[in-house]
């Protein structure tokens, strides 16, 4: 099957289906903000690598809490020089962990690859037959079709979330009366980030750059505060300063009494 194109013309959930249709055997390398390179065995799910990330076995196991951070470290030093098959072997039999929770961990994070390469929408891709990762490397057989739905789900949001913010070209402001639905607002920590630089200066581009989301990640940020009706949208002044740098939102106070001036507004809220 020769596969070469780009992302414009194919979507990642697109490449995904044909390949698991076509039961294909080989490597899908692609090219977007980083490269990644996808791994398959007859149309499955084999291997996942995402730019320089450390996707050696016990960082994994580790990330994934089958390693507590001593176990992580020890190994690390001492088999570094190892094989991870022969390492996976040791740790088993040295009972450090069982065969199911490396298939666990390894299918986890092969999974979580794939998804992040959802958001990827520029970038260009080919597909090389019968190319394999490196022997020493874990490979497993993961179904793809769980994952080809949620790629189609999250593109349905992708366009949904474009269609109700077309542009990143604009600011936002705290609303004057912010909406009922604040009352049981719980914010993360990624919408506390986008919170702290909210400002009529700032354009959503520059908060997420700063913040560093990607363009899905701060539209579904901004569209769950402007549905609370905690923000509201705003022309931001195109000035030499404005274009170059992103301004101060909240005042750079600690977390808690920036929590304490959402808290007020929630307050305000409430007394309504």
């Amino acid at each position: 099957m020769a596969l070469k194109g780009n992302l414009r013309d194919f979507t990642i959930t697109q490449l995904l289906n044909l390949i698991n249709l076509a039961k294909k055997t080989g490597c899908l390398i692609i090219e977007g903000p980083s490269e990644a390179r996808l791994y398959f065995r007859e149309g499955k799910l084999a291997y996942a690598q995402l730019g320089a990330e450390d996707n050696s076995l016990v960082n994994i196991l580790h990330a994934s809490n089958k390693l507590s951070a001593s176990q992580h470290r020890a190994i690390k030093e001492r088999a570094a020089s190892m094989r991870e098959k022969e390492l996976g072997l040791l740790l088993v039999n040295a009972n450090y962990i069982s065969q199911q929770d490396i298939i666990d961990a390894l299918q986890a994070h092969y999974l979580a690859v794939v998804s992040r390469l959802f958001t990827w929408n520029e970038g260009v891709f080919q597909f090389e037959v019968d190319c394999l990762p490196a022997g020493d490397k874990i490979t497993l057989k993961i179904n793809l079709e769980n994952i080809i739905l949620e790629g189609s789900r999250r593109l349905r949001e992708q366009e949904q979330l474009q269609d109700e913010i077309p542009s990143l070209e604009i600011a936002l402001k705290f609303a004057d009366r912010p909406g009922a639905n604040i009352r049981n607002m719980h914010l993360s920590a990624d919408e506390w980030r986008v919170v702290s630089f909210i400002n009529p200066k700032n354009t959503l581009l520059q908060i997420a750059r700063a913040t560093k989301l990607n363009e899905l990640e701060i539209r579904k940020i901004v569209y769950s505060l402007l549905q609370a009706g905690l923000v509201e949208f705003v022309r931001a002044p195109l000035t030499p300063a404005y274009a170059g740098t992103i301004a101060p939102g909240l005042p750079q106070t600690s977390r808690e009494d920036q929590k304490s001036l959402i808290n007020r507004i929630i307050q305000r809220v409430r007394s309504i």
